[in-house]
């Protein structure tokens, strides 16, 4: 092959020359000497003969067209001898290619299978292949797609040896991409793993399902004055869930604010991600519960006012017993559903309104930032104010 180059070049550099010589057809005139131009021009106009030149001119041009022609000669036997050289080498790119084929096709079938080609592959370059960098040799070569070499498919085995190391490139590649995805991905997975340990959203035990009642108390002894009708009732007394409920009422008021401090402590704790989320939960729900609480007295006292304004009117007794039992009731069973799902380590999330305002304000993987670091909502919403000032 580098002798064609160098014969190629050769022809390449003569016919360069030839080409300098010949006329330009749009001159007219041929490609002379620029001295010898000078020196006609020079005679003519000094009004000195110009037959000398003028012979001298046409036997150089004689000598020049003997040239042309033994330079264009010399560069058709360049490119005679490049093609040959080069018919002679595919002819021996061909040769080879058959006495491999006939090498590697074992059964003389007229055709070299998969088996035959790894046989023959391991045989000449002295390495063991496996079965699939074969079946990817062959889906190369294959132009039929018969499974089998044809000798006009069939190729010599540097070509096979060079093919095989571009796949081992490609599969390198591939391998390093698959390398580096597996690691991403797994950094991933421990950033998520570490963004749920940081908000404790695990199972939670059994002394989180307990502790995850506890926030109940504090609606329970606010809602206390809706059930005064039904605990303060001749026989209550007797009853040990209503002795049980007087002490706590007691302690629970013999307490300096507490309410507002029952309030403050549920909501600063139920901001800590290291707690379990159910635990976090109901303290958010029980604080809901609670402000809940709020909207019947009010309404009692607006419908008194009202009735009194309009004709000196009053609630009746009865009608203010029964709307505050069936407050307290309610109540219970709220609080019944809350406690019973927590022991049994679900989320009470089934209350209408409250429990959908509660999941709004849990924590979530969402308010993470991308390395990693929590954002609350609200510090994440000043942000995003801040930047669209910025943009303004």
């Amino acid at each position: 092959m580098h002798q064609i180059s160098k014969v190629t070049a050769i022809a390449a550099v003569v016919i360069s020359a030839a080409n300098a010589f010949v006329a330009n057809p749009n001159s007219g005139l041929a490609h002379v000497p620029a001295t010898r131009a000078a020196i006609g021009f020079v005679a003519s106009s000094r009004g000195m003969p110009s037959v000398g030149t003028r012979l001298y001119n046409a036997d150089d041009d004689d000598a020049q067209d003997s040239e042309i022609e033994r330079l264009k000669k010399m560069a058709a036997k360049l490119r005679a001898e490049a093609a040959s050289l080069e018919a002679e080498k595919a002819k021996q790119l061909a040769e080879a290619a058959e006495r491999a084929f006939n090498r590697f096709d074992v059964n003389s079938d007229g055709e070299v299978s998969l088996t035959e080609l790894k046989l023959g592959l391991e045989k000449e370059l002295k390495t063991e292949i496996s079965e699939k960098r074969v079946k990817e040799l062959m889906e190369v070569f294959d132009e039929s797609g018969d499974g089998a070499l044809q000798l006009d498919e069939f190729v010599t085995v540097d070509r096979f040896r060079n093919q095989l190391e571009a796949l081992a490139r490609e599969e390198k590649r591939l391998a390093a991409e698959a390398e580096q995805e597996s690691k991403r991905q797994e950094q991933e997975a421990l950033l998520a793993e570490a963004k749920l340990e940081f908000l404790n959203e695990k199972e939670p035990t059994t002394s989180d399902k307990i502790v995850s009642v506890l926030p109940y108390l504090f609606p329970l002894m606010d809602g206390l004055q809706y059930g005064r009708f039904l605990l303060g009732a001749e026989d209550a007394g007797a009853n040990p869930f209503v002795v049980i409920l007087a002490l706590l009422y007691a302690l629970y008021r013999s307490i300096p604010f507490s309410g507002f401090a029952a309030f403050f402590a549920l909501n600063f704790l139920s901001g800590n991600p290291g707690i379990n989320r159910l635990v976090r939960f109901n303290m958010q729900q029980a604080i809901f519960l609670d402000i809940a609480l709020f909207f019947p007295s009010l309404l009692i006292g607006l419908g008194g006012l009202i009735l009194g304004n309009i004709g000196g009117l009053s609630v009746p007794n009865i009608a203010g017993e029964l709307f505050s039992d069936v407050i307290f009731g309610t109540l219970l069973l709220t609080l019944a559903y809350c406690v019973g799902s927590s022991l049994l380590g679900k989320e009470p999330s089934s209350i209408p309104l409250i429990s959908q305002s509660v999941k709004d304000r849990m924590p979530t993987i969402d308010m993470f930032d991308d390395d990693g670091r929590f954002v609350p909502t609200e510090s994440r919403q000043e942000d995003d104010s801040d930047k669209d000032k910025d943009k303004k």
